[in-house]
């Protein structure tokens, strides 16, 4: 979670040259991690009364909330470039993975019952790409469907197969890994073809293939080789996740309290004009700005400050446990 703010907020450093491989190379693997782990975890859903008054109480309500929420907060700092969007239907920034979660669970009952929906799931992100028509524009079906593979692989997953990830050397092939994804982040610009357009968008899912200006089995080569790396990411980082429990083990139950809220205060920098005020002051900003996002996240998932904030992430299940008390 801490690694999705530092992504969020290198957006904010964009000048600084070492940027692009940095921002790159967490993109490359980061948002495919937290999607396996949501299909992990996803894995016992089931239509039925309770699971589904559950994913209401925690994706549906908060969606609603922080969807009005972030429109409105950027609205009210002049945010001109949200006036066309419709609140809901198109989700905004960090929104859209509630709406993906929702959808992904939805579909796990189906989704859960043969391995085969590996690969079909690999064959609907590549096919979505082609479509540049306006439905892929709502719940971001078009990201959602990009990333579906991750969740997919996610509910297939087995607790033996993570203790594999985790074996007593896999943490060095690991490191290994993660370097050689660094240092091939550097070079993105020479394989991510993008005519006139920032390449590392189609780390996003979120753009259909016409938007690149290259063709469609090119494109599709591209999202493949994406995906691979996705994969062989979120393992390589999987190897390298400490073991043992430490101070900052507990802050992990307030992801979503982190994820919800971390946009506010990113949004609020940059209204501020902190890129400006990054742009005068030199190269070391950058350490400085992720030293700030890491900064949000402790702040957002100690437990003082998490307790209070999950009453808005939650509001239905803090009544309830409130009432229980």
């Amino acid at each position: 979670m801490t690694v999705v703010v530092i992504g969020h907020a290198l957006v904010l450093v964009l000048h600084e040259e070492r940027t692009p491989q940095l921002y790159d190379f967490i993109y490359f693997w980061h948002i495919p991690a937290f999607v396996l782990v949501t299909g992990y975890l996803s894995r016992s859903f089931a239509w039925t009364r309770p699971k589904l008054w559950a994913l209401f109480c925690t994706i549906v309500v908060p969606y609603l909330i922080f969807e009005w929420a972030m429109l409105t907060f950027r609205h009210h700092y002049g945010d001109h470039d949200t006036t066309e969007t419709t609140m809901w239907l198109d989700p905004h920034w960090p929104m859209w993975y509630l709406s993906a979660t929702f959808l992904w669970r939805m579909a796990t009952p189906i989704l859960v019952k043969h391995w085969s929906a590996i690969p079909l799931s690999v064959v609907a992100s590549l096919a979505i790409g082609t479509q540049d028509a306006e439905w892929t524009t709502y719940l971001d079906l078009q990201r959602t469907i990009g990333f579906l593979p991750f969740f997919v692989l996610g509910l297939h997953l087995r607790s033996k197969d993570l203790q594999r990830v985790r074996g007593r050397f896999t943490p060095i092939l690991g490191l290994a890994v993660v370097v050689g994804l660094y240092q091939l982040a550097g070079h993105s610009s020479e394989w991510l073809v993008s005519h006139g357009t920032w390449p590392s968008r189609w780390l996003w899912y979120s753009h259909p293939y016409d938007s690149f200006g290259i063709s469609t089995g090119d494109a599709m080569w591209i999202r493949f080789r994406i995906l691979v790396l996705g994969v062989i990411g979120t393992f390589a980082v999987m190897s390298l996740v400490p073991r043992g429990r430490s101070w900052f083990t507990d802050m992990g139950a307030a992801t979503l309290v982190v994820y919800l809220f971390h946009g506010f205060v990113v949004r609020r920098l940059e209204y501020a004009d902190y890129t400006e005020w990054a742009d005068d002051h030199g190269s070391w900003t950058i350490w400085f700005t992720i030293g700030v996002a890491v900064l949000i996240a402790l702040v957002l998932a100690a437990p003082p400050v998490a307790r209070r904030l999950t009453w808005f992430v939650d509001p239905i299940g803090s009544i309830q446990r409130a009432r229980s008390r």
